[in-house]
């Protein structure tokens, strides 16, 4: 098999690069082992803010333009709904929160995203004495969903191999990549967690946090936008919500713990004053960088060798992004960002002169 691209990884980035791939109308296999991804217990809300400090992420709008087109492109192929337009209600804690909040609406930076009326007694069984900030460009992916219906596509179209990716097996050229039976021009790992398996990239400060999250019914509740406080919640149909999520940066496995169901039903009940029942409770791995910025870009020495990760927490919007980036940094040698670009770490490890 010939192929312009070989992605190792079928989450949220491996999907995006799958998707600017045929886009740039070039041949690809994606290779997933179908273990279980931060993607698949991702809380998958999207905004241009950070709801703790308020203050706007990098590349927020540029980033919030290519999520709308890139997944309503999807929704179209796909004939599915996963991507959801929804407002973010900030819960209040103190004076000093809508204090801060007033500053970030002053703000030219962080104004266009900001209501800087505060809103009171918004929703039904959920009260803050403080009041609510709203959030404008924001909504949720079922991201579950999304991968899901994604692959499914890949594998009617024999473009999805599901099995465990041998490093060992793959050799490199000038020109090309060999991977048992399929030469590629270029390899893409978008792995998340699953970089500190792979010999090409694990010197790489990949620092994984443990996230959890619950997804609970509240038929009282009739929740149409989503709220954050200490958790999130988000309405995803037929009185189900997420709630969540939970940071932990010592434990890297999938297992659940008691300690963050926990946390989680304590910042539930502080949140709400209605009956809830627990319908599953999930964890995973976010792939985090020391640094909070990408890992994107070619292998020090393997010149089509390429990694794209460490979205953190806010896959939804980088995932497309930064697939973008990367594609175009391929095929149009276009330079990447040296905030993204991988090649920031090579000179820090000695790996590069």
């Amino acid at each position: 098999m010939k192929v312009d691209y070989i992605i190792v990884g079928a989450g949220l980035a491996g999907l995006a690069m799958a998707q600017f791939c045929l886009n740039h109308q070039k041949t690809f296999v994606v290779i997933d082992n179908g273990f279980k991804t931060s993607s698949k217990v991702a809380g998958g809300m999207f905004n241009p803010v950070v709801l703790k400090r308020f203050t706007s992420i990098w590349e927020a709008q540029a980033q919030l333009e290519l999520a709308d087109s890139f997944y309503l492109e999807i929704e179209e192929m796909l004939n599915t709904l996963f991507y959801h337009k929804l407002p973010i209600y900030r819960k209040f804690a103190t004076v000093e929160e809508q204090n801060n909040w007033f500053v970030a609406c002053d703000n030219p930076i962080t104004s266009p995203y900001l209501n800087e009326n505060l809103l009171k007694d918004k929703f039904q069984h959920i009260h803050s004495e403080y009041y609510f900030g709203e959030v404008y460009n924001t909504g949720f992916l079922n991201v579950n969903a999304f991968v899901q219906t994604y692959q499914t596509y890949l594998e009617q179209k024999n473009l999805l191999l599901k099995e465990t990716f041998i490093y060992n097996e793959l050799t490199s050229g000038d020109e090309i990549v060999n991977y048992k039976h399929i030469q590629a021009k270029h390899i893409v790992f978008a792995e998340g967690f699953s970089m500190l398996n792979n010999k090409f990239f694990n010197y790489l400060p990949l620092d994984g946090t443990k996230g959890e999250l619950l997804y609970v019914k509240i038929p009282d509740l009739k929740l149409q936008a989503i709220v954050k406080s200490n958790v999130f919640i988000i309405p995803v149909g037929n009185d189900i919500y997420k709630v969540g999520a939970t940071y932990n940066w010592q434990d890297k496995t999938d297992a659940l713990t008691i300690e963050a169901k926990k946390e989680l039903i304590e910042g539930l009940e502080k949140l709400i004053d209605c009956e809830y029942e627990i319908i599953e409770h999930v964890a995973g791995v976010r792939p985090t960088v020391k640094d909070r910025r990408p890992l994107v870009g070619a292998h020090y020495q393997h010149k089509n060798v390429y990694v794209l990760n460490g979205l953190g927490t806010r896959g939804v919007l980088l995932a497309p992004y930064l697939a973008d980036k990367l594609i175009q940094n391929i095929e149009n040698n276009v330079p990447l960002d040296p905030n993204i670009n991988v090649a920031r770490y090579y000179k820090k490890l000695q790996l590069i002169k």
